[in-house]
């Protein structure tokens, strides 16, 4: 059979399918003859930065990914953790910055969705969603369009497939402004032994298609997704997915009823690159080769070519390898469902993958080179400068401290999120305990009468641009140091790497000291990474978006009935700060929102004081001790302070007097390792004495009660004006 190409191949095709010369050239080595452009388009799905991490690989192998309670780590769909009595809990993260940012309503909902079929592609019933989101400046023109459209995508997917969203964040920053990070995370449950892989296995089986027809959207949207941005944006419109959660909703249902046939041999989504990666992935992993037919490929557009159909971006969409004698009871669960099932190949002992259309055979390549041996890159590195240190004297106090804790409160960053997660449906399937707005959600394991699982999704990227090793530390602190905050056992976490341009080696060299931190913090708190993703490429006419590591990360609560929350605290309960004095002013909201400034060094994160402060507050929440926690973390002792008084709708009486240092330092340093505690009174001082016999620093600060929260002599502000301001900002910028 001739392999059929009549599209001439051009340097001009080979840099638009964003293949450099010398991977053409390994092409060319490699199959010994030129691609025809159905291939070329093969090969530029699976070696673009999107599917074959080929900058990053090198650098990931160093995270830590084991431990006692991984069960699958990075390399599937994704990660699996144990949470006891048979139960595993599935989660990962990925992005969808680019398509966001071309189509914010349709790129926003499809990153949804396609985190949703990771998730159930492995067996697992979603039961949780987060997302992480990064905006330009709020003054900028595009800025409220990108937030009204994100925003709406994610509620509109998330809540119509019926899973409820129950943490995540929302920053601005003008380095945002050409780029905006949308990042997507899914949770769900199984039990240990309905776990499926996408690594195929046995030669002659049938390949399935399953799910939504293929249409010509989100062509070449891989591609797109790792490549910078310039002024002809709009025309990549065309290369952004479109979804339809009811269609999903019927493939989750479908799925998991034919797993319980054992039909299921392996199954993988199709999501970047679609039908390409996906064939390719399941046979480079199970060592077989593909044989694909397109004809047999259910189609919702006229006169597709074989490269369309192997590039489109369709969603909702799965392929499997299918027992052969199961052929007809799976095709019945699927038509009973509405959804297309169709026999599309087969698999082969060859290791080649082997596309047909129309009797012609439009592709025939090796396998394995295609897949998990694409290209992999050393790419040279340089460290981040270090930055001078910041006394805090050398920074200036407020004027007014009441002006300023209010300023800080009601900023774009500081606020509350009120606006956004109001349009997500944060209870659906009845199981929230916890809803967005407190250091993690929480959501009970159905079927268990005590168990929960806490999620919360953390990074601070103006540390990481500061220092990326100890922003990276910290990203994965205060993920851990969150979950840790509602009494919950951080188990694992996922990461989302969002950089620059990882060819130019001091973006490479941010990247590379974070993947150091994050892999440093996660061995010192037993917190692997078992899924991920990377999001390179993240620049617009050369501006880089600020390095932004995000960590997401699950904890179990044996007993939920003891967890702790930001605003349950109660008047008269006494409010105790677990570690050191604030001191802390570089790299500060206090320095960057009050005095315009963003110079100074990252904060230092001590693991063995996160570790065993940490293990501390935890462990007297579950003995009960504990009415509220929260963690210090962006604005210091005095924002961690008013949002735990705006949750309760409580004022205090407090004092920083005993305190070492400056009292702005001491209120808005931010120092890691730290938490903000109220306990009952007849029990503050056993909570002390344990805290000695830890050897954990604490400060008693105060006592709660009345209506305003008045520090010393410095700070005296009604609760009422704390949360008319923490609550106006986002309500009044989306008017």
């Amino acid at each position: 059979m001739t392999i059929s190409n009549t599209i001439a191949i051009t340097p001009d095709l080979i840099a638009a399918h964003g293949l450099k010369p010398d991977e053409y050239q390994r092409i060319l080595d490699l199959i010994g003859r030129e691609p025809t452009f159905t291939e070329l388009g093969i090969f530029s799905a699976m070696w673009n930065e999107h599917c074959s991490y080929k900058s990053s690989k090198k650098w990931l192998k160093t995270l830590p990914t084991k431990g006692p309670r991984v069960i699958q780590g990075p390399g599937e769909n994704a990660g699996v953790v144990d949470i006891d009595d048979g139960d595993v809990v599935v989660f990962k993260m990925e992005s969808h910055n680019h398509p966001s940012y071309i189509e914010p309503y349709q790129g926003a909902a499809t990153g949804v969705g396609g985190i949703l079929r990771d998730v159930f592609t492995m067996g697992a019933r979603p039961v949780a969603a987060m997302n992480a989101l990064r905006f330009g400046a709020p003054d900028h023109p595009k800025t409220r369009h990108l937030v009204a459209g994100v925003v709406a995508g994610v509620g509109g997917y998330g809540n119509s497939f019926g899973v409820p969203t129950v943490g995540g964040e929302v920053e601005f920053d003008p380095r945002y402004n050409g780029n905006i990070l949308v990042n997507a995370f899914a949770a769900g449950l199984a039990k240990s032994d309905g776990i499926f892989l996408s690594q195929a296995k046995g030669v002659g089986l049938p390949v399935v298609y399953l799910g939504a027809k293929t249409g010509r959207d989100g062509v070449g949207g891989a591609t797109m997704a790792s490549a910078e941005f310039d002024e002809s944006i709009e025309e990549k419109r065309p290369t952004v997915q479109v979804g339809d959660p009811f269609t999903e909703k019927c493939l989750l249902e479908a799925c998991l009823e034919l797993m319980k046939t054992g039909a299921v041999i392996a199954i993988q989504d199709m999501g970047a690159a679609g039908l390409t990666c996906s064939a390719v992935e399941m046979g480079a992993k199970g060592d077989l080769g593909i044989e694909l037919h397109l004809d047999k490929v259910p189609v919702r557009e006229e006169r597709m070519t074989a490269y369309e159909m192997m590039l489109s971006e369709s969603q909702e969409r799965m392929l499997m390898v299918l027992e052969p004698s199961k052929e007809e009871v799976a095709k019945a669960i699927f038509v009973k469902w509405g959804l297309d099932f169709a026999i599309v190949g087969y698999t082969t002992d060859d290791l080649r993958f082997r596309v047909i259309h129309q009797g012609e055979e439009v592709a025939n390549l090796p396998i394995k080179e295609l897949g998990d041996e694409a290209p992999e890159y050393d790419r040279p590195w340089q460290p981040s400068a270090a930055r001078a240190p910041l006394p805090a004297e050398k920074v200036a106090a407020p004027a007014d401290y009441n002006e300023a804790l209010l300023k800080l409160v009601g900023s774009a960053n500081q606020s509350s999120r009120r606006w956004v997660y109001e349009q997500y449906d944060t209870l659906i399937q009845g199981n929230s305990l916890q809803l967005p707005g407190g250091d993690a959600g929480v959501v009970r394991v159905e079927g268990h009468p005590t168990k929960a699982l806490a999620f919360s999704s953390d990074v601070t990227p103006r540390y990481v641009e500061a220092d990326p090793v100890e922003g990276g530390k910290q990203a994965v602190a205060e993920c851990w140091r969150n979950i840790t905050a509602t009494g919950a056992e951080p188990l694992a976490a996922t990461d989302n790497l969002n950089f620059g341009n990882p060819e130019k080696p001091e973006i490479m060299g941010q990247f590379v000291g974070a993947i150091q931190g994050i892999g440093e913090a996660c061995r010192a708190l037993d917190f692997p990474i078992v899924s991920g993703n990377v999001s390179l490429y993240n620049e617009t006419n050369g501006i880089a978006i600020l390095p932004t590591p995000t960590i997401a990360g699950v904890g179990l609560l044996p007993d939920w009935s003891k967890m702790a929350r930001i605003g349950s605290a109660k008047a008269g309960d006494v409010l105790i700060m677990i570690g050191g004095d604030g001191s802390h002013l570089g790299s500060s909201v206090y320095l960057r929102d009050i005095l315009g400034s963003t110079e100074g060094p990252a904060p230092v994160v001590d693991l063995a004081a996160e570790r065993r402060h940490g293990d501390f507050v935890r462990g007297i929440i579950r003995n009960g001790q504990v009415t509220a926690c929260h963690d210090i973390s962006s604005g210091g002792l005095g924002v961690a302070l008013a949002e735990m008084c705006m949750g309760a709708r409580q004022g205090a009486k407090l004092s920083l007097a005993e305190g070492r240092g400056l009292p702005h330092a001491q209120l808005f340093g931010e120092d890691q390792a730290r938490y903000v505690i109220a306990v009952p009174a007849d029990l503050a001082n056993f909570v002390r004495a344990s805290a000695e016999s830890a050897r954990v620093p604490f400060r008693t600060l105060g006592t709660l009660g009345g209506e305003r929260l008045v520090i010393d002599e410095i700070i005296d502000v009604a609760v009422a004006d704390l949360v008319e301001a923490h609550e106006s900002w986002f309500p009044s910028f989306m008017a």
